[in-house]
């Protein structure tokens, strides 16, 4: 993908903090067929760039024990300015959990969390211009947030990502946006305070496109996955969620 496939403000890279790295190495290289190139470690502390067909679609890091942090994948969001970003971030009420910091030659990220405490990530393009791969078997294909202050949230993401939102439904029992519109949306924000715990923050979702759910739901039991959403047909494909064997959640979506 090139720089202008992947606009200022929509989802640019993807990656996994696990507390084994080899184990959720081996789990996505059979699931989804994922080669590895590892990092030079004093320069990237080890980090792990995923590979589908030769093109790179995710990062792997080590979740070192002792973090307080679960397993978790998260999303980047792409800025032409993230010194700015973060001044837009406590402007309009989100919190900074990671100040801007260089990588050496690939870009500076940080990490943030929006009004309703759903963390995000946010990536300045340098030698690393996001994914080469995307919305294809194996590789990420959707992001949304699902937050528990929907309208809070939707006006962080215009306010600070520039974001230009379609609305997509807005009834009590589906209330949905997007980045962009029909087929050139990028992403999606969910209200779901009426559905996601007390106790579970609000949180960004990936989801990875497969040629047949069921399958890889098969493929990844066996594998030592646990099926938190029953795959179900919707308007936009078939869509199961899931977690990985250390914990990690993500959705899959097969196109119908």
């Amino acid at each position: 993908m090139s720089e202008s496939e992947i606009p200022a403000g929509a989802p640019c890279w993807v990656d996994l903090m696990t507390s084994d790295p080899e184990k959720s190495k081996n789990f996505y290289a059979t699931l989804f067929g994922w080669t590895y190139e590892t990092g030079d470690e004093e320069k990237y502390g080890g980090y792990v760039v995923a590979f589908k067909d030769g093109k790179s679609v995710a990062g792997l890091m080590a979740n070192e024990p002792g973090s307080g942090y679960p397993d978790v994948w998260s999303t980047y969001l792409r800025t032409d300015d993230i010194d700015k970003t973060i001044e837009l971030t406590t402007g309009n009420g989100g919190q900074v959990y990671l100040p801007p910091m260089e990588v050496p030659e690939q870009g500076k990220m940080a990490m943030i969390g929006d009004p309703a405490g759903a963390s995000v990530g946010v990536w300045e393009f340098g030698g690393h211009t996001g994914f080469e791969l995307q919305a294809a078997a194996g590789a990420p294909a959707w992001f949304e947030v699902h937050s528990k202050n929907y309208s809070e949230a939707l006006k962080f993401y215009q306010n600070v990502f520039g974001w230009q939102t379609a609305t997509l439904s807005d009834t009590d029992e589906f209330r949905y946006s997007t980045l962009g519109e029909g087929d050139n949306a990028k992403a999606g924000i969910m209200d779901s305070a009426s559905f996601l715990p007390e106790g579970v923050p609000s949180n960004w979702q990936i989801y990875f496109e497969v040629e047949n759910a069921d399958e890889t739901i098969a493929k990844a039991l066996e594998l030592g996955a646990q099926v938190i959403n029953e795959a179900e047909d919707t308007p936009f494909g078939r869509i199961a969620g899931l977690t990985d064997p250390t914990g990690a959640q993500f959705k899959l979506v097969q196109n119908l």
